[in-house]
């Protein structure tokens, strides 16, 4: 598959989420309610398995369900924001569950992405060591552990987005987060994605997740000095293997 094809699974799978949601509210599904199974699925939206499992891991990455071995798949609680908000806008989902208004796929230039990432994800740690509560931690820990089971690119990017969406979260200010959908917004566009794609390998993955873990560690133990110190390193072997920088 091509990159604009990849771009369009991904695409595909996040639209196929928002229906997934549409259409388990309209059974009167909601939190605590298991989902039908992915063949079910498949056959309920007329869609590939592939693609339902896609859509299952946009909606997990976003909080929106849990997977129990032997159990099923089942809605957590953070998905009656979801239902609400289906009802009150279908197009809004997935921004009005985030917690800010729903990013729209812009093609800003990699470069002033990551330049504005640089200035504004560093500086805001000292926010998140100061007002991050358990359940943040609990997220940006499942965040990684999705990051580490992904199968392949279009689910890493997924967890890794999802990861960068909770800590800025984390900071708990309205302002920050409508600011960093802005960012979110651009990483959606086609072209980061084609330049994230095409920088991506095994290797490369595997160094982000230690990155992301770093970072996590940091703020966890309410160190502001290291958690911005990982992040800066984060980002500047990111905007490398992008951009072709040195550091």
């Amino acid at each position: 598959m091509d990159g604009t094809g990849r771009i369009m699974s991904a695409k595909h799978g996040r639209r196929l989420a928002e229906l997934i949601l549409a259409e388990s509210e309209r059974t009167g599904l909601g939190p605590g309610s298991r989902l039908p199974t992915e063949r079910q699925l498949a056959v309920d939206l007329g869609v590939t398995r592939s693609g339902v499992r896609l859509a299952l891991a946009a909606l997990e990455a976003d909080g929106l369900i849990s997977r129990e071995v032997g159990r099923g798949t089942f809605f957590s609680n953070a998905a009656g924001q979801a239902f609400d908000a289906l009802r009150a806008s279908p197009d809004e989902v997935a921004g009005r569950v985030a917690g800010y208004p729903a990013p729209a796929a812009t093609d800003f230039a990699p470069a002033d992405v990551m330049t504005i990432r640089r200035l504004l994800e560093p500086q805001a740690l000292p926010l998140v060591v100061m007002w991050a509560t358990a359940r943040d931690f609990a997220e940006m820990e499942r965040c990684v552990a999705g990051g580490d089971q992904a199968v392949n690119y279009e689910e890493f990017e997924t967890w890794d987005l999802a990861l960068h969406r909770v800590i800025m979260a984390a900071a708990h200010s309205p302002l920050l987060a409508a600011l960093y959908s802005v960012v979110e917004s651009a990483r959606h566009g086609q072209v980061w994605g084609d330049l994230k794609r095409r920088s991506a390998s095994s290797q490369r993955r595997a160094v982000y997740q230690e990155d992301h873990r770093a970072i996590v560690t940091a703020l966890r133990a309410r160190d502001a000095d290291a958690a911005v110190e990982s992040m800066r390193t984060h980002l500047t072997r990111v905007a490398g293997h992008l951009l072709g920088e040195t550091r």
